[in-house]
């Protein structure tokens, strides 16, 4: 299971989340009491492995924007979460090695995910970045063909229910870890993991013959 913590503001709980096992950081560049600077996040980036998938978010940011401050910060990936087009996207994807793309449960665009030539495609709650938990159901609106990502409202003691239900390729935690916002709890970001861990994620079925590895992808990243 592909675990990305979010909202990271801190290199303390960069490296923490690292520590307990997550594969991907995350951290916020669009408004939010969450919202970190792009030289900040450049040097805790300097502190990470190699092979933790480092995500910045934005929303409704210009395309040059986002590319400048992925590669700027030595980020590896860009996650939108705003109501940016199939050709901002992609456009996106040719400049930064991984893309993310975000869509609110219910959001009818879902079924038009593989349209943006994203790596993965994120279903949040309605409100996206809210933490607010929704119908899960709403999930299997999701291209069949595309690595699914579950975020909204997970916590250490419901992700075990959301992944049986779901059967995400990976899962996505922000609120539900912290302490206070933009603080991670050590206890639940452990326990969270440990949960998320546990749970068999959907395989993948997309290009390819067999089920996405996350090492491979890093392999493939350099």
């Amino acid at each position: 299971m592909f675990v990305k913590i979010c909202a990271t503001t801190t290199e303390e709980d960069a490296l923490l989340a690292v520590a307990m096992g997550a594969d991907a950081v995350g951290f916020i560049f669009c408004p939010s009491v969450r919202q970190v600077a792009p030289t900040h996040v450049a040097d805790i980036v300097k502190r990470l492995p190699p092979e933790v998938l480092t995500v910045g978010v934005f929303r409704d940011e210009a395309p040059q924007r986002v590319v400048d401050i992925v590669n700027g910060a030595g980020l590896k990936a860009a996650q939108l979460n705003g109501h940016e087009s199939a050709e901002q996207a992609r456009w996106i994807r040719e400049r930064v090695p991984v893309v993310f793309r975000v869509f609110g449960a219910g959001d009818p665009e879902i079924r038009k995910a593989a349209e943006h030539g994203a790596d993965a495609l994120l279903i949040d709650s309605p409100s996206p970045g809210s933490g607010q938990l929704f119908d899960w159901s709403l999930a299997a609106d999701a291209p069949p063909d595309m690595r699914l990502i579950l975020a909204g409202g997970l916590t250490p003691e419901n992700v075990a229910d959301a992944s049986e239900q779901v059967r995400p390729w990976g899962v996505d935690v922000a609120t539900g870890v912290e302490r206070t916002p933009g603080h991670k709890d050590p206890r639940k970001l452990r326990a969270f993991v440990a949960a998320a861990k546990a749970a068999a994620p959907r395989q993948y079925e997309g290009a390819g013959d067999a089920p996405f590895d996350w090492q491979d992808w890093h392999e493939e990243l350099g």
